[in-house]
């Protein structure tokens, strides 16, 4: 397996990682979401570009706006504005939500600054979730800096792999 569409842009360390991934998920009967803001719908693309594990991958959220993680995932507006859109408790219910408006058994959310943001954003904060059907969820928070948009983005795919490749394990 391999990811021809992106293959000129992700590394192939990465492009390896989301084959395996996939490899197991297929292996074990399991089906993946996505729920992206920061990432843009790059980790989705990418699971996507790997041919065949399409019965592995179900779906993916693009929710750039906090209306979209609203609308799309049921995250309460209120938990954003208490919290903030790049949170933990965000990118959990972000994760919750994907399990819950999808029919994937493991979901994994993506919420953060790929690059400079408004005045007092943290350039390179991205907190990410981990839910699955069972009701765990799990949180990681990475502090890349700031390295640009690009190099931030792909450092998110990265984690977000190693969540779902965890999840895969339990």
């Amino acid at each position: 397996m391999s990811a021809e569409t992106l293959s000129p842009a992700i590394p192939k360390d990465v492009e390896d990682m989301a084959a395996r991934l996939l490899e197991r998920a297929c292996d074990r009967g399991v089906s993946l979401a996505t729920a992206e803001s920061c990432t843009g719908g790059l980790l989705s693309s990418l699971l996507t570009d790997i041919e065949g594990a399409s019965h592995a991958f179900e779906r993916g959220f693009v929710v750039y706006s906090e209306e979209a993680k609203c609308d799309l995932l049921g995250v309460s507006p209120d938990l954003i504005r208490r919290c903030g859109a790049v949170s933990a408790e965000v990118a959990r219910a972000m994760a919750t939500g994907a399990v819950a408006r999808s029919q994937a058994d493991i979901a994994v959310s993506v919420t953060g600054f790929a690059g400079a943001g408004a005045p007092g954003d943290e350039a390179g904060l991205v907190h990410f979730g981990c839910a699955d059907r069972t009701g765990a969820v799990r949180h990681r928070v990475e502090h890349f800096g700031d390295l640009g948009r690009g190099p931030i983005r792909l450092a998110a795919v990265r984690v977000a792999l190693e969540m779902i490749d965890r999840a895969l394990d339990d």
